[in-house]
């Protein structure tokens, strides 16, 4: 691509996209989400950093945005980067974990929010399961 006033070759990168997801902890287990749109199915709560926000701004949010509850973020506890993790595109999730009172709501792009612990985990989408397997033994070592 050439600059259209100096005429000079511009190099285009393409780069991953950030996001974030959120473990909610709530008395009784964690909050996952049944996504709206595809891929369909369970998941963390968490979605797109938006220009100008904080990785742990945007994790409040979006916590929000899907579930109606008011997050504490705890940690941060660790950032998946492989390029398959989503079928649409690159990203890279920061994960948090954070811990909310109150009753999950739906929102936004979850046609509704549920409460789940280890034993109860649905099918996930995206590499979610893989996630929270090493959320559990993270906690299992605490």
């Amino acid at each position: 691509m050439n600059c259209p006033h100096c005429h000079q070759e511009i190099k285009v990168y393409k780069n991953p996209v950030p996001t974030v997801d959120i473990i909610i902890e709530v008395p009784g287990g964690i909050v996952l989400i049944d996504r709206k749109n595809p891929p369909l199915g369970w998941a963390i709560p968490g979605g797109f950093v938006d220009y100008g926000e904080t990785l742990e701004q945007a994790a409040v949010r979006e916590a929000f945005e899907e579930t109606r509850l008011n997050v504490e973020l705890v940690e941060q506890m660790h950032t998946y980067s492989d390029p398959q993790r989503d079928p649409r595109q690159h990203t890279i999730s920061t994960v948090f974990i954070a811990r909310a009172a109150g009753t999950p709501v739906g929102a936004d792009d979850a046609r509704q929010a549920r409460v789940f612990t280890r034993v109860n985990l649905p099918p996930l989408v995206f590499d979610h399961a893989g996630i929270l397997a090493d959320y559990f033994s993270l906690r299992d070592r605490k």
